[in-house]
């Protein structure tokens, strides 16, 4: 067995954060947020089925000003992953794959979900 101490690879550290790395990153950070905040969505339709009581109870605590802080939050993250599946279902294609159009629709991908947030928030939508 080798033991030789350097890296197999370089680490983490060696490397600035691109803009395209930190976009991928934030898509799987967005998934595990997607499920963790869908449980809370469950809930509505949990709490309506076991009746009158249970439901404005959930009411109750979903009005709580963080839960609805969370709720943004949760539909940001759904509007990121949903635009940026799309954006790398295009790459798959071959489609905007050179870094210029990466970086553009990357970019597209942040201000549109942000729009899209504010506009269900807003309630434009």
């Amino acid at each position: 067995m080798n033991t030789d101490p350097r890296p197999l690879s370089p680490h983490l550290q060696i490397y600035r954060p691109e803009w395209t790395s930190v976009l991928s990153i934030a898509h799987r950070i967005t998934g595990v947020l997607l499920s963790a905040g869908t449980i809370l969505l469950v809930a509505w339709p949990l709490a309506l089925a076991r009746g009158e009581q249970s439901f404005v109870a959930l009411q109750n605590v979903l009005g709580n000003p963080l839960i609805a802080l969370f709720l943004i939050g949760w539909t940001l993250a759904l509007f990121y992953h949903l635009l940026n599946g799309i954006r790398h279902l295009l790459w798959d294609a071959g489609v905007m794959f050179e870094l210029k159009w990466a970086r553009a629709s990357g970019w597209a991908v942040v201000v549109l979900s942000v729009v899209l947030t504010a506009a269900v928030w807003g309630g434009l939508l």
